[in-house]
């Protein structure tokens, strides 16, 4: 009977411990609004030390950190450290504005500043020197094999140099050209005129009235080509205009390219008709021209001889 209950005890001791286990699993799903700092380190003190694997120190506040410090000679040092976190804000700022400029795109003329900040706290770290002659290059750019600071930039660059923004922005990234200001000026007064007449919905009516300022806006678009002076927000904003122009408005114009073409082909089109008319002419002049021989006169003497020997 002793061993009886000896037993139940033991059992009863068996299914406490259980229980207190589930209690402590169950109190670590708590939500993650009611976590503090404080909580999260009792948390840790309650649940990791009971983790047969790892068992940091309870000072180390989840740190996972290899050392607590490199040498200093291997450190970077604060001056790169401060640079380094202006490169993430001035970066940060660049890509919010290019994602706001994607669509219509505009990202030469609202993000040109943006740009030129990023472009010069970069040349800081790559090329600059700071107080004690500390360069941040090594540290910041070539320190492993990632170079992230380096691939970041780049990528940036690249969408820089593919939208052609340097053709509409001043060499210092102050200013828009005046070839782009003088362009979004002839652009907006063909998008009023769009807009006054669409609104009374006589389309007609728009053709005629806003054919010469739309005229004006394809030769200056056509000067800049030539001229190489067309980013990716001039070329996107043409686009739209023509869309609208040609599409919504069911507007049209002979453009003074096809003058020639359509002059060519004419010429090309009547050329036969012009060879056999002239040849026609030609042969008709000829019959008219033609001599016709006389009859050669009876000779007596000649008749005689033929008697003659006849």
């Amino acid at each position: 009977m002793f061993i009886v209950q000896v037993g139940a005890l033991l059992i009863a001791l068996i299914y406490y411990a259980n229980a207190q286990t589930s209690v402590v699993a169950v109190n670590a799903t708590i939500p993650g609004s009611e976590l503090s700092a404080s909580g999260l380190r009792q948390l840790a003190a309650a649940v990791v030390p009971q983790s047969p694997v790892f068992h940091p120190s309870l000072r180390s506040q989840f740190s996972l950190n290899l050392l607590s410090a490199f040498p200093e000679d291997l450190e970077v040092s604060d001056y790169c450290v401060a640079l380094l976190a202006i490169f993430g804000q001035r970066y940060s700022t660049y890509v919010n504005c290019l994602v706001s400029a994607a669509r219509p795109v505009k990202v030469c003329q609202n993000c040109y500043g943006t740009y030129g900040n990023l472009m010069e706290i970069y040349t800081n770290i790559s090329d600059q020197m700071g107080p004690g002659n500390v360069s941040c290059r090594d540290s910041l750019l070539r320190s492993d094999r990632l170079m992230l600071v380096f691939l970041l930039y780049s990528n940036l660059e690249d969408i820089w140099t593919a939208s052609e923004c340097n053709r509409c922005v001043s060499q210092r990234h102050h200013s828009l050209t005046n070839d782009t200001l003088y362009f979004m000026e002839t652009l907006n007064q063909s998008l009023s005129c769009f807009e006054k007449y669409q609104k009374q919905g006589n389309h007609s009516e728009l053709c005629t009235e806003c054919k010469a300022t739309y005229r004006e806006l394809n030769e200056l678009y056509s000067r800049m080509e030539k001229n190489h002076t067309l980013c990716i927000d001039i070329e996107d904003s043409m686009n739209m205009t023509r869309i609208l122009w040609s599409k919504n408005f069911n507007c049209s114009f002979p453009r003074a390219e096809t003058v020639p073409v359509i002059a060519v082909s004419s010429f090309m089109l009547f050329l036969p008709i012009i060879f056999y008319l002239s040849s026609f002419l030609h042969s008709e002049q000829k019959k008219r021209k033609l001599i016709h021989p006389k009859r050669a006169k009876s000779n007596p003497s000649f008749i005689n001889i033929q008697d003659k020997f006849s």
